[in-house]
């Protein structure tokens, strides 16, 4: 939900940036969280749990859960609820396991 003409604030004027989720060009506000561009753009499934296949998205809104982790520009589990959206980000949802396996040195 935005608030465009708030009765004690007044009129926000906020610069929009474009990012993009799963590949499709999404506009939020400069400043919003990645969750709350997400909302605002009518998407509530941000990806799926790994044991029961069930559909994750935004929880608590406060960092403390898991629910809403998602792979922003290459980086796995990154909590959208957390982090700024920035112009030109790509964001995908977060389906499984980060890959956390490490080449040995040598190999």
């Amino acid at each position: 939900m935005n608030t465009f003409n708030h009765p004690i604030l007044g009129k926000r004027i906020e610069k929009e940036v474009s990012f993009y989720f799963n590949g499709n060009l999404l506009k939020a506000k400069k400043g919003q969280t990645i969750a709350a561009a997400l909302m605002a753009n009518g998407i509530k499934k941000f990806g799926v749990s790994r044991k029961l296949q069930q559909s994750r998205g935004l929880f608590c809104a406060n960092g403390r859960c898991c629910s809403c982790f998602v792979s922003v520009d290459g980086l796995d589990h990154v909590l959208s609820c957390m982090n700024l959206v920035k112009e030109g980000m790509n964001v995908d949802s977060n389906n499984s396991d980060p890959n956390v396996r490490r080449v040995k040195s040598g190999d």
